[in-house]
């Protein structure tokens, strides 16, 4: 599971779309636009943004991350990829299979 907050709903379907038709993603979860408070560059800034939830396999994320980055208008956007410690195996499955695996193991 990947978190990543990007701009604009756009923006977000947009990112969704690419990484589930590039199979870097079997699922984006587009949330309710949210407020973010964050220190950066040394001020504490604040902006509407929304978030994703990406559900993908662990040896694609290397090949999500450089992705997103190129997808990404942030100069230092968030991704943070979370352990999936369990879940139904059907759906689990159905995430290995629908990701296309970038070598190494799931």
């Amino acid at each position: 599971m990947v978190v990543c907050n990007v701009p604009d709903s756009q923006l977000a379907g947009q990112i969704a779309a690419t990484l589930v038709s590039e199979r870097l993603a079997a699922c984006v979860n587009i949330l309710a636009p949210c407020r973010s408070v964050y220190r950066w560059q040394g001020a504490v800034e604040q902006a509407d943004e929304v978030p994703l939830l990406i559900k993908t396999r662990r040896d694609a994320y290397p090949a999500l991350e450089a992705r997103l980055l190129q997808l990404h208008p942030y100069e230092v956007p968030e991704i943070v990829a979370l352990p999936v410690a369990s879940g139904l195996p059907a759906y689990l499955t159905w995430v290995l299979d629908s990701v296309v695996s970038r070598g190494g193991s799931a």
